[in-house]
């Protein structure tokens, strides 16, 4: 081993608060670019379903049954019936 003492590995003869920090800087950069997109995807994924909602809910103003009721049932538009 380099080190004589767990002491020693993280004082690095006087380096170790700038080895240490770097490594400090490099895992939180990397556990932002991890994070942000994925927060990001979270993000546009509730947008895209609050307005997939909004786009297939009736128009205000009128109930279930007078919105759907422009719709033919089967057999009622029929020819023959």
């Amino acid at each position: 081993m380099y080190f004589d003492s767990f002491q020693a590995a993280m004082a690095m003869d006087g380096h170790g608060v700038f080895v240490w920090s770097a490594y400090g800087i490099s895992v939180l950069v990397l556990a932002l670019l991890l994070l942000r997109p994925w927060r990001q995807e979270r993000r546009v994924l509730r947008e895209l379903a609050t307005q997939w909602k909004r786009s297939n809910q009736p128009p205000r103003g009128t109930n279930h049954s007078q919105a759907n009721s422009g719709l033919s049932r089967e057999g009622s538009d029929a020819p023959g019936s």
